[in-house]
């Protein structure tokens, strides 16, 4: 969406060239603009004048605007992802290998792998924020077109608000277990979302500064965890699962480590537009990379180790069924009183991940059309709360069910997007961001129509639900991979969408010209 659709206080001065239809489309100017939406918009303004908000959070960020970012603050492009993946999420994620029945050793070796693999999917996409000055569903227009990205704006905030609602859930849960069960999941969830509301409310400038200090926390606490129950650990224990339905869970557990890092790809560059256009491509690669699975495999491997210990230690085993992760993390760890002193500091951990998904997810909603991108940011960020206290609440008791289903669709959609990018930009803009019509972002006549991107998508959508293994579907091929399935979606959705975007991509140029 355009500042057209925000309003044309900016673009109007920086983008003449924007259509007279579509600047007529957005509805005026905010300036004209009257009633509750104008209010609103000029109560925007006016904070964004005092508190830097962002009101104009959605609107290219020119290179001429840019300054040049010191190397310490360039560190955020890892230290970001380091406080956004580090945390009780990860933690309970890391028990899925155990409860598929593999062994200590398979299941670190499939989370590091996964975690580099998925990490390097965001790694690539977070390459076109400095370069465009675009946010991430801005750059996927390219490639999408105008009408059919605004599908990849919905998708992209139904998962961010879906990724913060787990992470409410688990720090709902610390709490909980800090509380000796006298502060209900209900508060604790609710808790979690009001703090990250406010801080997501101030915008990006806040949200860095953040996020660049909060990861040494939760680097300190998770060491602490593997010093306390690394001796528990059981590395002798052999799988549980053999033949093709060990296949099977090790397909699947790789499906949900890979969506756990890759589902960042849909809004990584939302944090990279202030960077210089020239920034090292290469080095914002392996930071975002990097800065995403190392985290996440230490947070993960924790998961690993003590889902293992519950082979050794059967009170443990009967608090995590009976009472969930938090008081697990209370009983694990001595003495009790600083066990509950650290599951007080996890706490911020969701905190951290529902600050990255509401900013990205109310910068989604701005862009599905233009009506809802006149409507102020503020707003959007209290509806994206609202919607993470409602999931949130109603998935609290199925966790597991939860984290499953959950990570693993996000890993299928972010597969496609990526391979699109990817093979727009090598192959038909030639690796060059000079063959971009960057001052066209905002422009539907300026786009490509997007056809070649639906119909490779749509290809990948069947390939998810022929190879996808959740507790609500599984796919017929997917069926064929030991007694309880295997997930391949993510395997098959790379293929026939690297083989059928090309080709349709292709006629649309050739018929279309665009």
């Amino acid at each position: 969406m355009a500042d057209e659709e925000q309003g044309r206080t900016v673009d109007e001065k920086r983008q003449p060239e924007v259509s007279a239809a579509s600047s007529e489309a957005s509805g005026g100017g905010v300036a004209r603009e009257t009633g509750f939406l104008g209010r609103m918009r000029e109560l925007e303004r006016r904070l964004d004048h005092k508190l830097g908000i962002e009101s104009e959070a959605i609107v290219r960020k020119l290179p001429e605007e840019k300054k040049a970012v010191p190397w310490h603050e360039q560190l955020s492009m890892a230290l970001l992802w380091a406080s956004g993946t580090m945390n009780t999420s990860c933690f309970a994620t890391g028990f899925l290998g155990w409860e598929l029945g593999l062994s200590l050793k398979q299941a670190i070796v499939i989370t590091i792998f996964g975690s580099i693999l998925g990490g390097s999917i965001t790694g690539y996409c977070a390459t076109f924020g400095a370069a465009t000055g675009l946010r991430q569903i801005s750059v996927s227009r390219y490639s999408f077109g105008w009408w059919p990205n605004k599908v990849v704006a919905f998708l992209n905030s139904i998962e961010q608000i879906g990724w913060a609602s787990v992470a409410c859930i688990t720090g709902g849960l610390a709490l909980t277990a800090v509380s000796d069960g006298h502060l209900s999941l209900v508060v604790g969830i609710v808790i979690l979302a009001i703090v990250a509301l406010l801080i997501s409310l101030v915008g990006l400038n806040a949200i860095l500064v953040y996020e660049r200090y909060a990861w040494v926390i939760f680097f300190v606490i998770f060491l602490i965890f593997f010093g306390e129950t690394g001796q528990h650990a059981d590395n002798s224990t052999p799988a549980t699962v053999s033949g093709i339905t060990f296949s099977g869970a090790v397909l699947s557990y790789l499906a949900i480590i890979y969506g756990s890092s890759a589902s960042w790809a849909t809004m990584v560059s939302d944090y990279y537009v202030h960077y210089p256009a020239n920034i090292s491509r290469v080095k914002v690669f392996l930071m975002t990379t990097f800065g995403i699975a190392i985290p996440t495999s230490i947070g993960m491997v924790a998961g690993c180790v003590v889902a293992s210990a519950l082979n050794n230690k059967p009170d443990w085993l009967d608090t995590y069924d009976d009472n969930g992760i938090g008081y697990l993390i209370r009983d694990m760890l001595y003495p009790r009183g600083f066990a509950k002193f650290l599951l007080t500091l996890l706490v911020l951990s969701g905190i951290n991940v529902n600050v990255i998904s509401i900013y990205s997810s109310a910068i989604s909603f701005q862009q599905l059309s233009r009506p809802f991108a006149r409507v102020p940011r503020f707003i959007w960020t209290i509806f994206c709360f609202l919607c993470i206290i409602a999931l949130a609440l109603g998935g609290r008791s199925k966790l597991n069910d939860y984290l499953t289903d959950f990570l693993s669709l996000l890993g299928y959609w972010c597969t496609s997007y990526a391979i699109i990018l990817f093979q727009e930009h090598f192959i038909f803009r030639k690796g060059n961001f000079d063959n971009y019509d960057l001052d066209g972002w905002n422009d539907p006549d300026r786009l490509p129509l997007g056809i070649g991107a639906s119909v490779a998508f749509l290809l990948g959508v069947v390939s998810w639900c022929m190879g996808m293994d959740e507790t609500w579907f599984v796919g017929p091929l997917a069926k064929l991979i030991g007694a309880y399935g295997g997930d391949v979606a993510n395997e098959l959705t790379f293929v026939v969408t690297a083989l059928s975007y090309p080709p349709a991509r292709y006629l649309e140029r050739m018929y279309f010209g665009r």
